[in-house]
């Protein structure tokens, strides 16, 4: 990300630099790829297929006293496979390590564990190398990767699920992307700040109105207002900073609700996932979702501003202000007023925050009326 505006007043500026940060933050939730019609939004590199359920339905992990199968149109509605596949590596992640600490207290053998290991590295493999069959009749991420890793070894793959619920397996999933997901948004927060440094050295002394009420107030330096941006974004790192030393508590082994009678080491297992710690409580650690509501807050807030960033920026772009001139490569124009030059990318930055915004709210609501421990909602909230 170079520096981008030159000596003049009316400058070539290109608005990459934040266009790439807001498209990452804006992606916190993985709900905003669902569809029903299980078309969905992934990384190139992951193009996965979802399957139509086959005629035979197999027994449902959770499927021990039903007599009957779910209907088709129950099946469709409750699935989230279309979505949160793309927990797939952290599920693996967890899994791996699950197998490990079980194999370590004698729950499993040492041979059921080396064969769980293979499985789910041939798994990996597939997913990566997108020749895995997304199932949408096992719901799931969680339960497609059992059920696929059952069929490559057995019998041993059973026994992974052994201590523990898909309620701890998912929030550990959830809890290891989010803090993965806050390590790349403090990455590009920092590239930004960069560029926007550079941007200041490069205009050092150039001088530009300064603005109350849109009303044209003191002279002041270019690199004054932009350094603004970067003291502004050197918080929202610090937010996200925070919010990821809470979050980093291992929720694995509360199980269902209240944790598992089978002696099993749950300090291993926070290790082997680079948590602090256990939850301390395994009501909490499969009900509350104040890490996620903590993280959209603070993406929230470096939506508003980049969004104003965005706004200045148009603003300066245009033929009242005159400022700044964008760059061809990233603007577009009319199809019918030939003379417009369009600043598109920092328009969808500022209006992209009210999705960003738009997702914290609607965890808020969620959550705001839920009985302890876990409910179904909350899978909406992913």
């Amino acid at each position: 990300m170079e520096s981008l505006v030159s000596a003049s007043s009316r400058t070539q500026l290109l608005f990459s630099p934040a266009a790439v940060l807001f498209n990452q933050a804006a992606t916190h939730s993985l709900r905003s790829s669902l569809s029903f019609n299980y078309t969905y939004s992934a990384e190139p590199k992951h193009k996965t297929v979802l399957c139509k359920m086959s005629a035979s339905k197999e027994v449902k992990l959770w499927g021990g006293r039903f007599e009957e199968s779910v209907t088709d149109a129950v099946e469709k509605f409750t699935e989230s496979i279309s979505y949160d596949k793309a927990l797939y590596k952290h599920d693996i992640m967890g899994s791996k390590a699950h197998a490990s600490m079980l194999a370590k207290q004698g729950l499993i053998s040492d041979s059921d564990k080396n064969s769980i290991l293979r499985g789910l590295d041939e798994i990996e493999r597939q997913i990566e190398a997108g020749k895995f069959m997304w199932r949408t009749d096992r719901e799931d991420v969680h339960m497609n990767i059992e059920a696929a890793l059952t069929d490559i070894i057995g019998e041993p793959a059973k026994k992974l699920h052994t201590a523990r619920s898909r309620n701890d397996q998912v929030l550990t999933d959830f809890r290891l992307w989010c803090r993965d997901a806050i390590d790349t948004i403090v990455r590009s927060i920092q590239r930004l700040q960069v560029a926007l440094v550079k941007l200041a050295l490069k205009n050092e002394g150039l001088i530009v109105p300064g603005y109350t009420h849109l009303q044209r107030a003191q002279p002041v330096l270019l690199q004054h207002l932009l350094l603004a941006y970067v003291e502004q974004l050197e918080r929202d790192a610090g937010r996200l900073q925070d919010c990821r030393v809470r979050m980093n508590f291992c929720p694995l082994g509360a199980c269902a609700l209240a944790g598992t009678g089978l002696p099993i080491d749950r300090f291993m297992t926070a290790e082997a996932l680079e948590f602090t710690a256990p939850m301390r409580n395994s009501i909490d650690a499969v009900s509350d979702r104040d890490f996620v509501l903590e993280f959209l807050s603070a993406n929230s807030i470096i939506a508003i501003h980049l969004s104003r960033l965005g706004e200045e920026w148009v603003l300066w772009a245009s033929e009242e202000f005159g400022f700044i001139t964008p760059s061809d490569s990233v603007s577009t124009g009319s199809s019918i007023m030939p003379q417009k030059k369009n600043p598109d990318p920092m328009e969808l930055v500022r209006g992209k925050s009210a999705r960003v915004i738009g997702d914290l709210v609607t965890l808020l609501t969620l959550c705001k009326g839920l009985p302890l421990a876990y409910n179904r909602d909350l899978q909406t909230g992913r």
